[in-house]
């Protein structure tokens, strides 16, 4: 990792995480953070390496899994993240973390197509970048409409859309999930009555979960499918005219 002086930012971009950030502090955000937490603690259960990269408008410890040796939080200068940049300026050498999350990163972002293009850099071939976003076609995605909130500034990405972004980076998406099927209810009451319906929706993996995770590795730089080299068609052999010789032309020429 490079060693950068912290960046200041842009007035906009600090006030729009600022105020992302006093979100998922409010019940509606630590209701989502919670249920991402299980599923990213999972999914992560599976990489292995020595560097994992956080990134994502909210405070807080990052994720140490037990097969990676060391987390960093990144991003901005919010409690808990070590190393304070800008959204497209990362301290990080090309291929120097093993795995990177995106925690709704994109979804408050100025530029979400230049920061995954970031992000992507930072992963080492072979490496996986996680990411986490709200699903639009959910009751989250539909809340952020009228929402008077920070809230109402997330992008809400399709997660199709970004599945594409990562095709063209050169990435393989090798898992989609979803989760937080209970509608952002601010009661305790309400939260309790619909519990089941989180896990039902957890056994369904229906696409109408508040919020995705796409599970993407980079692919081995140098590799390409071999393709078939293309056979061309032999043509037909064709007989080769015979003029015909009559009996008398062939005696004139008979030698004596």
């Amino acid at each position: 990792m490079k060693d950068r002086p912290p960046a200041q930012g842009s007035d906009h971009w600090l006030s729009m995480i600022n105020q992302a950030s006093d979100w998922f502090e409010g019940p509606l955000g630590q209701q989502l953070l919670a249920q991402e937490k299980d599923i990213l603690t999972e999914e992560l259960a599976r990489c292995f390496g020595s560097y994992l990269v956080h990134n994502g408008p909210f405070g807080g410890e990052p994720v140490q899994p037990e097969n990676i040796k060391r987390s960093v939080r990144l991003g901005a200068p919010l409690p808990g993240v070590e190393i304070h940049c800008e959204e497209q300026a990362w301290p990080l050498g090309e291929h120097a973390a093993d795995v990177v999350v995106l925690q709704h990163a994109l979804d408050f972002s100025l530029s979400p197509h230049g920061l995954l293009r970031e992000a992507a850099r930072g992963v080492r071939p072979g490496g996986h970048l996680l990411i986490v976003g709200i699903n639009p076609w959910s009751a989250w995605g539909l809340r952020h409409l009228v929402s008077r909130e920070a809230f109402r500034q997330a992008r809400c990405i399709r997660p199709s859309r970004v599945g594409d972004w990562l095709n063209l980076l050169g990435f393989a998406l090798e898992k989609r999930r979803f989760g937080c099927y209970c509608p952002p209810l601010s009661s305790s009451d309400w939260q309790a009555r619909l519990s089941r319906l989180e896990s039902v929706g957890q056994q369904l993996q229906a696409p109408t979960g508040g919020f995705y995770l796409l599970v993407a590795r980079k692919l081995m730089i140098g590799l390409r499918p071999l393709r078939q080299e293309r056979r061309e068609r032999m043509g037909k052999l064709l007989p080769m005219p015979v003029a015909k010789v009559s009996r008398r032309e062939a005696e004139q020429h008979r030698l004596p």
